[in-house]
Parts: C-alpha cells; sequence; structure tokens
C-alpha cells in the first residue's frame, strides 16, 4: 500500500492474550515510534485533542523533539483519545499495509489495557460503563432517574460531579420504564405483504442505549421495516461491551462477544439478517469482535452476518425497492455522518437512506462531535469535547439554517450516534452566530425516515 492510498486500511489481531501486550517496555518503544512519526506528518492536528497534546509536549520540551519527552508525560495524550478511528480510516497515510504501520487508536487502547491490569483504571468510570445494570434499575425508576440527571438540576448535578466526576454541564441520556425489547414483545409489528422486500426477515440488536434510553429509535426500525415487508424480531443478551473497551478492558468485551454471538448465530442459522441500531454496536460486532476473538466462529459468522440499520434500508433499496408511501418531510436535514459508521467503510448510508425521501434537503456534517461516549461526559472531558466539536456543531447550525430557509420548514439536525447528536445540540447552544436555529434534540436518521412514511 502506498502512502496514501486509497484502499481501506488493514487492522491487524489485537493480541490482548499475549504478556508482551502488557510489557511497559515495549508499550513505551511502540509508543515513542508512533508518537515520532505522528510528529513528523502532524496532519492529524485537528482530529481531537490527542495530537495537539503530544505536539505541544515535543514542541515544549528541551530539544523539541520527541527524545526529551518524559515517557510519564505520555499519558495526557493516551487520555484525550476517545477511540473514534478517525485517524485510522480517514487522515493517516501510514496506516497497514504500509512499513509504518500506525495505528494510533488501537495502540491507545493497549495503553490503557496495560494501566487496568496495573490497577490504574477510573472506578468511577468502571460503574458508568455498567450500562445493563444502570439500565435495569433506572428503568425501575426512571422519573427519579431523569429527574436527578437533568442538567438543570443544581442539587444532584453539583453532587454528580463532585462524586462520580460527571461534568454538570453534560447532556446525560433519559431512561424509560419499559425497555424497547418489552414494547416490541408487546407490539407485534404487522407486515407489509405487498412490499418488494418481502420475505426478508431480521432481528434487531437492541443495543443498550435504544434498550434503555431511546426506545424511539427501535420503534421507527421496526416501523420502517415491517412497512418494507420485513419480518422483525427484537433482541437484546447484553451490552456490546464498548463501554468497556473505551477503558481498555477488553477481557469484559470478550465475554460480552461470546455470549451475545452465541445466542444471535442462532437467528442467522434460522435465515435471519442481524441489523444492530448504534453505530457504534455495529462497529464491534462487525470489526472489533473479531479482532478480539478471531478463532470464535460465532463472532465472524455474526461479523459477515451484521448491518447498520441505514445501510440495510439502503440494500432493501438497491436491491428490491422500497415500499411505496414516502412523503416529503417538512423541512431540511443537517445530517452527521457519526465517526463509528465512517469507521465501518460502508459510505454515507444514512445520507443516500434520507435522500430517498422526495425533496429531500440533506446537508451532512463530516466533522467530529467530540463527545467520544463515556470519555464525552465527565468533569476533565466535557469542555475539551465541545472545543473539539465546535467545527461540526457550526456545519450543523450552518446546514440547519440553510436547510430550514430553503425548505422553508422545520431545521432538523440528526446522528446516527445520539450521544453525539444530543452534544452536537449542546455544542450549537453556544454558538455565536445570527440567525441560529433553534434544535431542542437530535434525531436518529431512520426516525425521520418513519416520519416520511408516516409511521
Amino acid at each position: 500500500m502506498s502512502e496514501g492510498g486509497l484502499n481501506a486500511p488493514t487492522r491487524h489481531v489485537i493480541d490482548w492474550n499475549n504478556a508482551d501486550f502488557y510489557d511497559w517496555d515495549k508499550i513505551n518503544a511502540e509508543t515513542e515510534r508512533v508518537f515520532d512519526i505522528c510528529h513528523g506528518c502532524r496532519r492529524c492536528f485537528n482530529l481531537c485533542d490527542s495530537f495537539p497534546r503530544l505536539f505541544d509536549l515535543i514542541d515544549e520540551s528541551e530539544t523539541g523533539e520527541l527524545d526529551s519527552v518524559a515517557k510519564a508525560d505520555y499519558k495526557p495524550v493516551v487520555d484525550a483519545c476517545t477511540l473514534c478511528d478517525m485517524c485510522f480510516m480517514v487522515s493517516c497515510p501510514y496506516v497497514p499495509p504500509h512499513e509504518f504501520n500506525i495505528d494510533f487508536p488501537h495502540l491507545m487502547l493497549r495503553y490503557r489495557a496495560a494501566e487496568l491490569r496495573d490497577g490504574r483504571g477510573d472506578k468511577r468510570v468502571d460503574q458508568l460503563t455498567r450500562t445493563d445494570r444502570n439500565g435495569k434499575l433506572a428503568s425501575l425508576v426512571p422519573g427519579l432517574a431523569n429527574w436527578a440527571s437533568d442538567s438543570d438540576n443544581g442539587l444532584t448535578r453539583p453532587a454528580m460531579e463532585k462524586l462520580a466526576g460527571i461534568h454538570r454541564a453534560a447532556a446525560l441520556p433519559k431512561f424509560h420504564g419499559k425497555t424497547f425489547a418489552l414494547r416490541a414483545k408487546n407490539a407485534p409489528q404487522a407486515i407489509n405483504a405487498e412490499a418488494p422486500a418481502r420475505g426478508r426477515k431480521a432481528v434487531l440488536y437492541a443495543t443498550c442505549f435504544v434498550n434503555y434510553n431511546n426506545p424511539g429509535i427501535g420503534e421507527a426500525a421496526r416501523a420502517v421495516l415491517s412497512h418494507n415487508g420485513v419480518e422483525t424480531e427484537v433482541v437484546y443478551p447484553s451490552c456490546c461491551g464498548m463501554p468497556q473497551l473505551e477503558q481498555g478492558n477488553i477481557a469484559k468485551v470478550a465475554e460480552a462477544a461470546e455470549r451475545v454471538a452465541a445466542e444471535m448465530v442462532a437467528w442467522v442459522e434460522r435465515g435471519y439478517d442481524i441489523i444492530a441500531l448504534t453505530p457504534s454496536c455495529a462497529l464491534m460486532l462487525k470489526f472489533e469482535w473479531p479482532l478480539i476473538l478471531p478463532q470464535n466462529d460465532n463472532v465472524k459468522r455474526l461479523s459477515e452476518a451484521t448491518s447498520d440499520i441505514t445501510e440495510y434500508v439502503v440494500d432493501i433499496a438497491k436491491n428490491e425497492g422500497l415500499a411505496d408511501g414516502l412523503q416529503p418531510l417538512d423541512g431540511g436535514v443537517a445530517l452527521h455522518m457519526a465517526c463509528h459508521a465512517r469507521a465501518q467503510n460502508i459510505g454515507a448510508k444514512a445520507a443516500e437512506m434520507l435522500r430517498f425521501v422526495p425533496q429531500a434537503e440533506v446537508t451532512v456534517v463530516d466533522r467530529c462531535s467530540g463527545h467520544g461516549g463515556s470519555w464525552g461526559i465527565m468533569k476533565d472531558n466535557f469542555e475539551v469535547g465541545i472545543k473539539v466539536g465546535r467545527a461540526a456543531a457550526r456545519q450543523a447550525a450552518t446546514a440547519a439554517k440553510s436547510a430550514s430557509e430553503k425548505s422553508g420548514g422545520t431545521a432538523y439536525v440528526a446522528s446516527e450516534c445520539p450521544l453525539a447528536g444530543a452534544h452536537l445540540v449542546q455544542g450549537m447552544e453556544r454558538l455565536k452566530m445570527d440567525g441560529k436555529p433553534e434544535i431542542v434534540s437530535s434525531q436518529h436518521p431512520i426516525e425521520l425516515f418513519a416520519k416520511a412514511y408516516g409511521l
């Protein structure tokens, strides 16, 4: 592969069961090698805060080179990485199979895994990332949970900031008393027998976020698929482990992968396609799990059978054709291209899908929102995330304003990553901009597609 080649990069298996993976001498040697190449290139200076931190460290050092930067000073660079994969997928000219063999996000993952093994993980973040436990508890008292987590709550949010390290201004997901899996069980869908894609069968992997925090995304997906003749089942064995991956807890991710893949493959054997409802989870099932458990046949089969929800709808449109009934939306859409959707290397499927809507006014926002999952809500990171996402927020605000003016209607902001969408809206609220559109919340593209169908 030549420098800057257009082929998809290659990702190596994560050798997390090898003792050398956690050897600090080897980790520091590899980190120094990669950081030195990054220092000589600097192409990623505006992607996230990791690279400005690295370059400032070097520029302010005694020699102006990496050799005078202390190994202990690498940590702030590692801590700023959100594992968004944009340096690997979009910017870096030295990714494998290039001889320099640079995979910055997976090096940061290795560093965090070694910290965790040494007992240096953040126990507060560990508790926050236990999404299944937290979701089950909060769903018992959703009103109380949502009251306590509201960013306008001057009583609880300062206490949460002090005790849990969650920034008091960070928007947090809401909880529901009735999960998506339970709603689906009690509300079977009528299948459109006249749809061109009738006969397809798909399992919706609910994901922890849709199951506990935003069942509306799942309901919209089921409605769109049923209208297009697709029989759907909703399955949720557990979280995919992305929150644990962000913390370097690869063993926990492997446990989740084995458990979920074993249950989902049974559906694949019955002729069902697998659909993930958020791009981070699709990325885990398709790409990260096979790198962590390369010998697991269930993981491999699940990876090959999985699609992102927007990818799946586009596949229907291109192969069988969509069912009739799409009507123009009452406004234009500023569509944020979620980082983990881009990392799947499938193209801008959400934009493709929304452009099937008649007279669609869709503008793609292609910068990182700066959120980074659990990273973005923490006290030390929230303002950094807002800064990193400022360009995307400005793009979104400008696009929403323009789309609204062209369509003469509502301005929508959408993202396949609901957390990124909420973070973008917060960033837009802080912009000083004439004629800035009032955006209360972001939506998933599948929700807008369901709206266009009148579902």
